[in-house]
């Protein structure tokens, strides 16, 4: 992907914005007060020391002590700030710029976009960067799936269970889906949901056309969906190397159903290096 303006950048996040704000908000502002905290201690720190003094007179520790325990405190009250900084920026670069560029590599994916003709964007998650991506490009080759980009004719959305896909056997030419399926089962064990997880790809197998591409980004259980297209002896599986997102580590994989039964295991390929 080449590069992208700074007003470019505005339009994205005015189109997009970013998902679950609040985490991200929430991040920042824990970070500034511990910057603050960290700034006080240190244009304090004689009085704090002598207050750990004070404290720690009590159980006769040296006066040393104090001081040591007063600047490792204001050390961590700074490292915490720091780590807080970093998981704010994660997190917003994750929703904005990595969103984007992992949605275009999504798209990409797909070689031959004149051939679809219906599009399924599992979870659609967030504010429909990828549906809108996906759109786009149907309505640029005079297919059918976009939304503020002028392809809402495009759309059309329904809700139902990702473990009980509301659609025929080898519904859709092509699916796509964004850090959504390690959504699928949230709230049981972990058994369970590894399990909910796995009828979940199942689902997007069985949907699917034969010889139809299915494209997944998504955050730290991408090895099981690996297995579990491995089982259903699905064709051309690639992972790319991970890429951390939203502070965990995400992969994206994408494989292709056989016109027919394929015996033995399939090969599983790593691709796409992420710079």
């Amino acid at each position: 992907m080449g590069k992208t303006s700074s007003r470019e950048w505005t339009r994205i996040y005015l189109i997009y914005g970013m998902d679950q704000w609040q985490t991200f908000a929430f991040l920042l502002c824990q970070a500034i007060l511990f910057s603050v905290l960290s700034i006080l201690y240190l244009h304090y720190f004689n009085d704090v020391s002598r207050i750990f003094e004070s404290l720690l007179s009590v159980a006769a520790v040296p006066g040393g002590a104090a001081r040591f325990a007063a600047g490792f405190t204001g050390s961590f009250t700074a490292l915490s700030a720091l780590c807080l900084f970093y998981a704010a920026a994660n997190f917003f670069y994750s929703a904005v710029p990595l969103h984007s560029e992992i949605t275009q590599r999504i798209v990409d994916t797909v070689r031959d976009w004149s051939t679809m003709r219906l599009v399924l964007d599992l979870g659609c998650c967030g504010r429909g960067i990828l549906l809108n991506a996906v759109a786009a490009r149907l309505k640029k080759e005079g297919n059918s799936v976009g939304s503020s980009e002028g392809v809402e004719e495009y759309v059309t959305c329904r809700t139902g269970d990702a473990t009980r896909l509301p659609f025929s056997d080898g519904s859709f030419d092509a699916i796509v889906s964004g850090t959504f399926v390690h959504t699928v089962g949230r709230g049981h064990g972990a058994d369970v949901a590894a399990a909910e997880r796995g009828r979940a790809v199942a689902e997007v197998v069985r949907v699917l056309k034969e010889g139809g591409v299915g494209v997944v980004w998504d955050l730290v259980h991408v090895p099981e969906y690996v297995r579990r297209l491995q089982e259903m002896k699905m064709e051309d599986i690639r992972v790319s190397e991970r890429v951390t997102a939203f502070m965990v580590s995400s992969h994206v994989v994408s494989f292709r159903k056989p016109t027919h039964h394929v015996h033995g295991p399939p090969e599983v390929r790593l691709d796409w290096r992420f710079c």
